[in-house]
């Protein structure tokens, strides 16, 4: 549980690398779980329950995930990690902007950099990130779209089928996507289990599909698979990224700019 609560979701894969047993114990336990309420038990693994992460008083001992528990760590835990490569890769990105542009922001910190960019731009944004709303709600110049959806406190983000059939409705210019990492193959992958279908529509909405990525994600890990080297259209990295796994992204049709 602790686990899931970290990560809001968890893969029936990933649970069972890391506590070192079998997927099929795995799932009885997450069967367990569901039945009483604990997490949802969903397709390929389980979601923190919306109980779980608000009005819970006894979550247990050493777990830290009462109602007064910081349940934003794994978004305040990454936000200052390589800040500096994130803003450099946040800046290449908004010259990549035109005004009148109708853009998508996937979550994560490096796009909510972009966003701070993006003030006093003539732009609309459509997001499911409840930080990049936190960073342009007040300016007069951008239109924002917030997707519907439950949310995901420890990411600060809107998932779930209302953002997935809102997502239907739209037609982007580009989406600057987030990821876990991307494979020495080219593949984009992630960990979190409730988002990989939203960045699939998000891709399947923009005309073009710019994923924003340090040089640390370059190879990265992640059990799920987001999409494929061909499916990316620029690739915003920092100078230091793996050249084996950029050449990939490059021979599949990637433009990469090092920023």
């Amino acid at each position: 549980m602790r686990r899931v609560r970290l990560s809001g979701a968890a893969g029936v894969g990933d649970l069972a690398r890391q506590l070192g047993v079998s997927a099929s114990t795995i799932r009885r336990d997450l069967e367990t779980l569901d039945r009483d309420g604990t997490l949802r038990r969903v397709r390929g693994g389980a979601l923190v329950t919306l109980r779980d992460t608000t009005t819970d008083p006894h979550p247990g001992p050493g777990l830290g995930f009462g109602p007064d528990a910081d349940v934003d760590r794994p978004f305040a835990e990454v936000v200052t990690a390589n800040e500096q490569d994130k803003e450099a890769v946040a800046e290449r990105a908004a010259r990549l902007v035109r005004d009148g542009d109708v853009l998508l922001l996937d979550i994560g910190t490096t796009t909510v950099r972009l966003a701070r960019r993006l003030r006093g731009r003539p732009v609309t944004v459509v997001t499911s990130s409840l930080a990049v709303l936190d960073v342009l709600r007040a300016d007069p110049e951008v239109e924002l779209l917030l997707l519907g959806g439950m949310v995901r406190r420890a990411y600060h983000s809107l998932v779930g089928v209302l953002t997935e059939q809102a997502l239907g409705q739209i037609n982007a210019d580009r989406v600057f996507l987030g990821a876990s990492g991307v494979r020495p193959d080219g593949r984009l992958v992630d960990t979190t289990l409730a988002e990989v279908p939203l960045k699939r529509a998000m891709i399947a909405a923009a005309g073009q599909v710019v994923l924003l990525a340090d040089r640390h994600k370059f190879p990265g890990t992640g059990a799920l698979r987001v999409c494929g080297p061909e499916d990316v259209d620029v690739i915003v990295t920092n100078p230091g990224a793996d050249e084996t796994t950029l050449a990939a992204c490059a021979a599949a049709g990637a433009q990469v700019l090092l920023a």
